[in-house]
């Protein structure tokens, strides 16, 4: 009897502790299903947020994101100083009108590393509205009188090569002079630092990009646009419908980079019709100035197509509003754009696919302050 009620003990032991590493065993099991199924959701869970956040990133605004502060440069266009280097990176461009019947570009920069920008060339006063309107540092090469009252009357944050320390600004070889001067933006940024300049800005761009592409409706077509700055500068884009971008011609040559050679395009193309007036100063060098403020008539024209808009500058430290013929911010392409600032009496010419549908467009009206 001893016996049998030992061998039950034993056996009734031997029993639980066989359940009781089963248990065990389950216990692990299933914790370690747990947590695997666990670390698979989690893993789950970021890869679909990491889809997610790129497909948000995908959707953000290219052309002008994060918190650089833009630098604007004053780019010569004299034609001993094509081609340019840095044109097809800047987010804007805007062209103008100086003495002699030429034109000069102040392209903007945002957030991207060059090393070469330019041939840089002197300030001109009503670029600076633009330069403020951008929230940008102004970088140029010397500067007229107006200019170097109006930096200092408006407190302008500027880098002049003229009075750098030779190692922002050097000079090319391979152009002469004055039309060889050129910079980089790590350069620039030094200088900026130097000077304990800000250089991020929390500012909305001055154009409303989006990310959906814009088809402007009831607009005529654009395959090719001309514009005579003055008769020495007409400009020409011609739209390339495969890769949906504006071609840039001037005076009949291409315009490419300095160093990629590459085509410079354009995605957009804004249009200002506002008369220059020549100044009487004592230099009388022909220096001109520029009727800006006020609603002035123009065109938007991208992706094959053009539309007629209103051009609204308040003040010269103001944005400029573009708006539609309703009265509503026009929409802009996420690309860069060239700004065209030319005489109401322009004959811009713009081309629709087919031959009997051209528009000339002369004698704008305009409401000047």
């Amino acid at each position: 009897m001893e016996r049998r009620k030992k061998k039950r003990k034993t056996g009734t032991k031997s029993l639980i502790m066989v359940l009781v590493v089963l248990i065990i065993a389950a216990g692990v099991v299933l914790g370690y299903k747990i947590v695997t199924d666990k670390k698979n959701q989690e893993t789950s869970a970021t890869e679909e947020n990491a889809e997610v956040t790129k497909k948000v990133e995908e959707k953000k605004v290219q052309i002008f994101q994060g918190e650089d502060r833009p630098i604007a440069v004053m780019i010569d266009n004299h034609k001993g100083a094509w081609p340019q280097a840095g044109l097809q990176k800047a987010y804007m461009v805007y062209e103008i009108i100086v003495e002699g019947g030429e034109t000069r570009l102040m392209a903007l920069f945002k957030g991207v590393d060059l090393e070469k920008i330019g041939p840089v060339r002197s300030a001109r006063h009503y670029f600076i509205d633009y330069a403020m309107e951008n929230d940008a540092i102004y970088v140029h090469f010397g500067e007229s009188p107006q200019a170097a009252s109006d930096i200092k009357k408006y407190s302008i944050n500027e880098i002049d090569g003229i009075v750098e320390d030779g190692s922002t600004f050097w000079r090319v070889k391979d152009k002469a002079a004055p039309h060889n001067a050129v910079t980089s933006t790590a350069k620039l940024l030094e200088s900026a630092a130097k000077k304990k300049f800000r250089t991020t800005s929390n500012k909305e761009s001055v154009l409303k990009y989006v990310t959906d592409e814009v088809e402007l409706e009831g607009a005529q077509g654009a395959i090719s646009v001309t514009i005579p700055h003055s008769q020495l500068q007409t400009v020409k884009y011609k739209y390339n419908e495969e890769k949906k971008v504006y071609e840039r011609y001037a005076r009949n040559q291409k315009q490419i980079d300095w160093d990629t050679k590459e085509m410079v395009t354009a995605k957009n193309i804004i249009i200002t019709f506002c008369d220059n007036y020549t100044l009487t100063d004592k230099e009388n060098k022909g220096r001109q100035g520029l009727k800006n403020i006020g609603t002035f008539d123009g065109y938007y024209i991208t992706n094959g197509k053009a539309i007629k808009i209103k051009c609204i500058k308040e003040a010269r430290d103001s944005k400029t509003k573009y708006q539609d013929l309703e009265g509503n911010e026009i929409k802009v392409n996420d690309g860069n754009t060239f700004v065209n600032i030319c005489p109401i009496a322009s004959k811009v010419i713009i081309e629709a696919p087919t031959p009997e549908v051209e528009t000339t467009q002369t004698n704008q009206t305009n409401t000047n302050s």
